[in-house]
């Protein structure tokens, strides 16, 4: 892809200088009125996120918006501060907790001098840092050119000519149309390289629909701990840091549950509030394996002060996915760090289903028993009559549920099991095929 796609000082999706701290200052709007606890913590996350990315961050703005301008978002007042504060300290980055039009940055970063980035752009970056997958990077790229094509407009004005008739196409409309050219053909490439991957997951998961085992899925607000608890369950080795999307890319590994029954639980990429809709469309084949779960267990950061407004950003993401009517259980995780009840932990309100600690491994044995009891919950009463030649269904069928009662008589074994619905559903089929086998055999004597 051309240099110029990738941006430079003032053109194109900003990308951080590697080599250098760079300074950046944060700026919020808010509703007119009391500033709620909400807003504040939205520039406090905002914060976490600018950190994450690499940015040292030396302060922050905010501005009580009735109408936002069309061509600054804040007013021109708050403008004129924030372009002074950029002056006098030095800064090099100013971001945007809210989305940015494309005439809106560039106006911005004529006002200041600076590189102007939105919530968006940053949550961008801090992905193409972290992905490590083949999947994951493709993913990204995807999602930061689908950014990126609206605001090519901002290229080559230097040499645009303005007017109107003939012999008005200057170079400058030439070269962004072929900058726009570029866009679109890589964003086809790198649609054409998903599919691909995503037919390869597909069957992956075919694979897995196939082994007689539910799968679990772990979901949450970034930095709910979810890849502690994946690696305390099962050892994973996923990467655990203190920072927002700390992991992108699916782990799966298997679970056992008190009494036998195995599990896959699937660690999955973190939500946070006002995702960038390009990373759900770019990473839908990622998120399927939410939607396709047998059970999701919903992590929360039970120290957080914003929680209960965390649990609704991930049940409106799931909504978004098609994973709203996933049968869940609610953990409210960190309980180690939560300061006595009634002095403010936010666990001792907020509901949920188990309390735990995926650090210290508080109640985690409390956590499976739940698990297996909400699967138990769903399983089936299957009969079925197995001839002693077919050991190896016999085999599946103790591996696949829990044995409530086997008769052995003439060579063959009925056998009253509780099986989870996915591997009811594959018993009744291959039963259906052996009957059918045996009725074409008797037919052809």
């Amino acid at each position: 892809m051309s240099r110029r796609l990738r941006g430079s000082a003032g053109r194109g999706p900003y990308v951080p200088r590697r080599d250098a701290v760079e300074k950046a200052i944060l700026v919020g709007t808010i509703p007119p009125g009391k500033p709620s606890p909400t807003d504040e913590r939205s520039i406090e996350e905002l914060h976490g996120l600018a950190e994450t990315a690499g940015l040292v961050v030396v302060g922050s703005a905010t501005q009580q918006v009735r109408r936002r301008s069309p061509a600054t978002l804040i007013g021109a007042g708050k403008v004129a501060e924030v372009a002074e504060r950029v002056r006098g300290g030095g800064i090099d980055v100013v971001v945007f907790d809210d989305p940015l039009l494309p005439a809106q940055q560039r106006n911005l970063e004529r006002a200041f001098g600076a590189k102007v980035i939105d919530r968006h752009q940053l949550i961008l970056d801090i992905f193409a840092r972290r992905a490590r997958t083949n999947e994951g990077k493709l993913q990204v790229e995807l999602a930061q050119l689908q950014y990126l094509l609206p605001r090519l407009t901002r290229h080559w004005t230097h040499l645009s000519r303005l007017g109107g008739g003939v012999g008005t196409r200057g170079p400058g409309e030439t070269q962004l149309e072929v900058d726009r050219r570029r866009a679109r053909e890589r964003i086809g490439h790198l649609r054409r390289r998903l599919g691909a991957v995503e037919r390869t997951r597909e069957l992956h998961r075919q694979e897995r629909h196939d082994v007689p085992f539910p799968c679990v899925a772990l979901v949450g607000y970034t930095n709910s701990g979810k890849s502690t608890l994946m690696n305390a369950f099962t050892r994973a080795g996923v990467l655990v840091e203190d920072k927002l999307f700390a992991t992108l890319d699916p782990t799966v590994r298997r679970l056992g549950l008190p009494g036998g029954e195995t599990v896959m639980l699937i660690d999955t990429v973190g939500f946070i509030e006002k995702l960038p809709p390009e990373l759900i469309d770019a990473f839908r084949s990622t998120l399927e394996e939410v939607r396709t779960a047998d059970l999701l267990l919903h992590v929360v950061d039970a120290t957080n002060p914003d929680a209960a407004e965390q649990v609704r950003v991930v049940d409106r993401v799931l909504e978004q996915i098609g994973a709203g009517n996933r049968p869940t259980i609610t953990v409210l995780n960190k309980i180690d760090r939560c300061v006595p009840e009634g002095q403010g932990d936010p666990g001792g309100w907020l509901p949920g289903d188990v309390r735990v600690s995926a650090r210290s491994g508080e109640n985690l044995p409390v956590l499976l028993d739940a698990l297996a009891a909400a699967l138990a919950a769903s399983r089936e009463r299957v009969r079925c009559t197995v001839p002693a030649e077919e050991a190896h269904r016999y085999a599946w069928v103790r591996q696949a549920g829990r044995i409530v009662r086997e008769d052995y008589h003439d060579g063959v074994v009925d056998v009253v099991v509780l099986l989870p619905a996915k591997a009811a559903g594959q018993l009744r089929k291959q039963l259906s095929r052996a009957r059918a086998a045996h009725e074409l055999g008797a037919s052809r004597c």
